[in-house]
C-alpha cells in the first residue's frame, strides 16, 4: 500500500481528489490536510509514501512548506497546481510530478500509475525549491502563530513534548512540528547540544565548565547547555 496525504486548503477539492485516489487498492490516503500547519504535522508523524500538495495556499504555500520538511525523509512530492504556465515552466524541466487544476481522470492515472512504478522521494525536488527558512508555523496552547525565523534566540527538543521555541520577545515557548534538524539545515540557528540549537547573534557569554562542558547566557537569568563535541563552535569563552 502507497500511503497517501492531500493537502490542501479548499475543501471541495481535497475531498474529492481524496475521493478518486482511495478508488485505487494501491493507495491509503492517511491523511487530509487544510494547511500547512496540518501537513507537516502529519507528514512527521504519519511518514506518508506521497504527499499530493497544492501550491496556493494561504499563510504558507506549498513551495514554502517544502523548507520546513527534513531533505533526508522527504515523501515523494506532487504538486497540485491551478497555474499551468508556472507548473509547465518549473516542474517539467525538474521531471517533478505535478497535477494541473481542474484535475482531470486522465492525467491523475498516468500520475497514479507512475507512482505505483516508483514512490521514491524525488532528490530534484529538494534541489529545485530549496531555501532557507523565514517564517515558522507555530502554535501556544490552542493558538496558532507564524513567526519570523529570525526571532527565535532558542530551539530544543523534549521527548515527551517535541520541539520548542524561545524568541526575542517573549519568556513562554511555543512548540512546533518543524525538527531541529531542519532549522540547522535551513536556517542561522546552531546546534550546541543534542538537544539544543541557539542564535548565535543572542549570546552574551559562553562560560567554561569542568569536564569540557560549558554554558551559554542569553541573559543573566537564561542559559543553554554546550555539550563536548560543540565547545570548539564557540570560540569566544569567558
Amino acid at each position: 500500500m502507497i500511503k497517501t496525504i492531500v493537502v490542501d486548503d479548499e475543501p471541495h477539492a481535497r475531498e474529492d481528489l481524496t475521493s478518486r485516489i482511495r478508488q485505487d487498492s494501491e493507495f491509503n490516503v492517511i491523511g487530509e490536510c487544510a494547511n500547512a500547519f496540518e501537513a507537516i504535522r502529519d507528514i512527521n508523524c504519519k511518514e506518508p509514501d506521497v504527499v499530493f500538495l497544492d501550491i496556493n495556499m494561504p499563510k504558507i504555500t506549498g513551495i514554502e512548506m517544502l523548507s520546513m520538511l527534513d531533505k533526508d525523509t522527504l515523501p515523494r512530492i506532487v504538486f497540485v497546481t491551478a497555474h499551468g504556465e508556472y507548473a509547465i515552466e518549473a516542474f517539467e524541466k525538474n521531471a517533478i510530478d505535478f497535477l494541473l487544476k481542474p484535475v482531470s481522470d486522465q492525467r491523475l492515472n498516468i500520475t497514479m500509475q507512475r507512482l505505483k512504478e516508483n514512490h521514491q522521494p524525488q532528490a530534484m525536488v529538494s534541489e529545485a525549491f530549496s531555501a532557507n527558512l523565514k517564517f515558522v508555523p507555530c502554535y501556544r496552547g490552542s493558538q496558532y502563530y507564524l513567526i519570523n525565523v529570525k526571532e527565535i534566540v532558542h530551539a530544543y527538543s523534549s521527548p515527551t513534548t517535541g520541539v520548542h521555541l524561545l524568541t526575542k520577545e517573549s519568556t513562554q515557548a511555543y512548540h512546533t512540528n518543524i525538527s531541529l534538524k531542519v532549522f540547522e539545515d535551513n536556517s542561522d540557528l546552531i546546534r550546541c547540544h543534542r538537544q539544543h540549537l541557539v542564535n548565535p547573534e543572542a549570546i552574551k557569554f559562553i562560560e567554561k565548565l569542568d569536564n569540557g562542558l560549558g554554558r551559554i547566557f542569553l541573559h543573566e537569568d537564561y542559559t543553554i547547555p554546550v555539550s563536548r563535541n560543540y565547545m570548539d563552535s564557540f570560540p569566544a569563552i569567558s
